[in-house]
């Protein structure tokens, strides 16, 4: 499996961050707070809801900036964000937390989920158990798994080592390859990312190519792309009811106006 180079490059310095922070925040630190960390909102169960009731289920990203884009929201308050995307409907938040390529912040993700009701995922680039127990107690419900950037048996330990401490996981994956080393994880959570991280070209296709490898206990999530009802409607048709959606919604002016107007 070739990662892609923008991947690598940030994964390699998510490395150095990771070597960082352990310094400033040893793991045994941050494994004796853990008693204090907010009670799980239950992410998985949340999506589940919705699906329930024939809704949707949202996942609304919280994002200023991106490798490919650059700034994508120069407005940015995560807080107006937040509610905004509750009102609206959303099941979950997902809130970018790196730093060096999504100018994203730990503090966002503290900030939004104070500020309403729903569960949120810690989007940043897992590459290191510390980072889980970190996710933990920064008030994160679950986390990404980026199948790309992990082996195997990263996958699977880093997934095992979440439920310890009761993170839900998205696992994501990119093309059929990665679908493999997702399916036997034990998360219901499988993302289809439709961004190829070689060439940043996006194609809904991608979802609808993999769909008939995931078997029906899979909860999949449709990732970039979703711009229009019609691309909701597409993967509606195909069954798939979960999308995590963030430029999108970044680009409006009223980021929860515009989640209402793609999905009710």
């Amino acid at each position: 499996m070739t990662t892609p180079t923008i991947l690598k490059r940030i994964i390699d310095r998510k490395h150095q961050e990771v070597a960082a922070r352990k310094l400033r925040q040893p793991l045994a630190l941050i494994k004796e707070n853990l008693s204090t960390a907010l009670p799980a909102r239950g992410f998985v169960r949340s999506m589940q809801r919705k699906l329930a009731a024939d809704q949707p289920a949202v996942i609304a990203e919280i994002k200023k900036a991106s490798p490919s884009k650059g700034v994508i929201r120069e407005n940015f308050d995560p807080v107006a964000i937040a509610k905004s995307y509750e009102a609206a409907g959303a099941a979950c938040l997902s809130v970018l937390t790196d730093i060096d390529f999504f100018q994203g912040s730990d503090q966002y993700l503290v900030q939004a989920r104070a500020a309403c009701k729903l569960p949120v995922i810690r989007k940043d680039f897992v590459v290191d158990e510390y980072q889980i127990y970190e996710s933990r107690l920064l008030g994160a419900d679950c986390i990404l798994l980026i199948a790309a950037a992990l082996s195997p048996d990263q996958l699977n330990r880093f997934c095992s080592l979440a439920r310890e401490v009761d993170l839900d996981v998205l696992v994501e994956v990119h093309n059929a390859e990665e679908l493999q080393h997702a399916l036997p994880l034990s998360t219901p959570l499988l993302g289809i990312n439709n961004r190829d991280l070689h060439s940043f070209e996006v194609s809904l296709q991608t979802t609808l190519d993999l769909l008939p490898g995931i078997l029906s206990d899979k909860l999949v999530v449709t990732e970039s792309g979703i711009h229009t009802p019609e691309d909701v409607a597409l993967m509606r048709q195909h069954h798939v009811h979960s999308f995590l959606v963030g430029e999108s919604f970044m680009r409006a002016d009223q980021p929860g106006d515009k989640l209402r107007d793609l999905f009710y």
